[in-house]
Protein backbone atom coordinates (compact mmCIF):
# COMPACT_ATOMS: atom_id res chain seq x y z
CA UNK A 1 0.00 0.00 0.00
CA UNK A 2 1.30 3.55 -0.80
CA UNK A 3 -0.12 4.98 2.50
CA UNK A 4 0.72 3.48 5.86
CA UNK A 5 -2.55 5.27 7.99
CA UNK A 6 -4.08 4.69 11.85
CA UNK A 7 -7.18 5.98 12.38
CA UNK A 8 -7.11 8.12 8.96
CA UNK A 9 -9.58 7.95 5.91
CA UNK A 10 -8.78 9.28 2.58
CA UNK A 11 -12.20 10.14 1.18
CA UNK A 12 -12.42 11.38 -2.09
CA UNK A 13 -14.88 11.18 -5.21
CA UNK A 14 -13.81 9.59 -8.56
CA UNK A 15 -15.93 11.65 -11.42
CA UNK A 16 -13.91 10.47 -14.62
CA UNK A 17 -17.00 7.84 -14.95
CA UNK A 18 -19.54 10.67 -14.11
CA UNK A 19 -21.61 12.43 -17.07
CA UNK A 20 -20.63 15.37 -17.59
CA UNK A 21 -23.51 17.22 -16.47
CA UNK A 22 -23.52 15.84 -13.35
CA UNK A 23 -20.34 17.02 -12.97
CA UNK A 24 -20.82 20.77 -14.25
CA UNK A 25 -23.84 20.51 -11.43
CA UNK A 26 -21.35 19.63 -8.67
CA UNK A 27 -18.60 22.42 -10.06
CA UNK A 28 -21.99 25.09 -9.82
CA UNK A 29 -22.77 24.21 -6.27
CA UNK A 30 -19.39 24.10 -5.38
CA UNK A 31 -19.10 27.65 -6.50
CA UNK A 32 -22.57 28.66 -4.52
CA UNK A 33 -22.43 26.85 -1.46
CA UNK A 34 -18.37 27.12 -0.53
CA UNK A 35 -17.77 30.21 1.30
CA UNK A 36 -14.94 31.80 -0.45
CA UNK A 37 -14.03 33.86 2.72
CA UNK A 38 -13.71 31.24 4.67
CA UNK A 39 -11.44 29.05 2.03
CA UNK A 40 -8.92 32.30 1.25
CA UNK A 41 -8.28 32.71 5.20
CA UNK A 42 -7.45 28.91 4.67
CA UNK A 43 -5.01 29.41 1.61
CA UNK A 44 -1.82 30.91 1.46
CA UNK A 45 0.03 31.33 -1.80
CA UNK A 46 3.94 31.21 -1.97
CA UNK A 47 6.22 31.20 -5.01
CA UNK A 48 8.00 28.63 -6.28
CA UNK A 49 11.76 29.74 -4.72
CA UNK A 50 9.82 29.90 -1.02
CA UNK A 51 9.05 26.42 -1.09
CA UNK A 52 12.06 24.82 0.45
CA UNK A 53 11.99 27.83 3.34
CA UNK A 54 8.69 26.40 3.46
CA UNK A 55 9.47 22.84 3.77
CA UNK A 56 11.10 22.54 7.44
CA UNK A 57 7.50 24.36 9.05
CA UNK A 58 5.51 22.20 7.01
CA UNK A 59 7.55 18.80 8.95
CA UNK A 60 6.87 20.51 11.76
CA UNK A 61 3.20 20.59 11.97
CA UNK A 62 3.13 24.38 11.88
CA UNK A 63 1.40 24.65 8.29
CA UNK A 64 -2.45 24.23 8.07
CA UNK A 65 -4.60 24.73 5.24
CA UNK A 66 -3.72 24.97 1.83
CA UNK A 67 -0.95 25.88 0.05
CA UNK A 68 -0.57 26.95 -3.32
CA UNK A 69 2.75 27.62 -5.21
CA UNK A 70 2.79 30.37 -8.03
CA UNK A 71 5.24 28.44 -10.76
CA UNK A 72 5.08 31.48 -12.92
Amino acid sequence: APFILRGVSLLGVNSVTCPRSLREQAWRRLADELNQDRLASMTQTVRLDEVLGLAPRILAGEVRGRIVVEVA
